[in-house]
This record gives C-alpha cells, sequence and structure tokens, in this order.
C-alpha cells in the first residue's frame, strides 16, 4: 500500500509519503527543495557517482524508523553533499533539516 498525506511541521507543508514493502517501509517526507527518508534507499550514490552529483539532490537519511513521526524525530546519519548548502549536518532531526529547505 502507499500512501500520500500532506504534512504540516511549524506551518510549512510537505508531502509525507509511505510504502509498504515486504518486511520493510520505505517513508520519505519531501518539498520542491529536498527530502529526507528512511534507510531502505541509499544517499551514498548521490555524493559518489560524479552524474549523480552533479545533480545536487538535497537529501538526508534516518536510520530505525518505521513511521512519519520517527521519521521527523530521527537525527539524520547521513546527508548529500548538496544538503550542506542548507545547513543541513548529520545528526539534526528531520524536522530541523526541513524547516531550513522550507
Amino acid at each position: 500500500m502507499i500512501t500520500i498525506n500532506p504534512l504540516e511541521v511549524d506551518g510549512m507543508i510537505f508531502t509525507a509519503i509511505s510504502v509498504e514493502l515486504p518486511k520493510t517501509t520505505l517513508l520519505t517526507i519531501s518539498n520542491d527543495i529536498g527530502y529526507i527518508m528512511c534507510a531502505a534507499l541509499d544517499v551514498d550514490i548521490f555524493n559518489e557517482i560524479p552524474k549523480l552529483k552533479e545533480r545536487n539532490v538535497i537529501a538526508g537519511r534516518a536510520v530505525g524508523v518505521r513511521t512519519i513521526d520517527e521519521l521527523l524525530n530521527a537525527p539524520l546519519e547521513k546527508i548529500t553533499d548538496a544538503s550542506k548548502a542548507y545547513g543541513w549536518e548529520p545528526g539534526m532531526t528531520g524536522k530541523d533539516a526541513l524547516l531550513k529547505i522550507s
């Protein structure tokens, strides 16, 4: 099942997406600038492959989250290099990162 909902974070609107997969759930919260996600996806690929690095993807990844609320409150384990331009740092919460791109 795929669930897509608007999500308000301190008055700013984002899109929350949950995709139920076998034995895991893919979680993302995004706006038109960037996104945070669970560890079901790989952030490193956007930093390591030159053609993908050129895209300047703004993304961060949290580990061990099972719900959108947990994703908002968890520290980001990894971020893309491009997200540093918005003040993102590993260890900041998903919520704090999202507010920097709102």
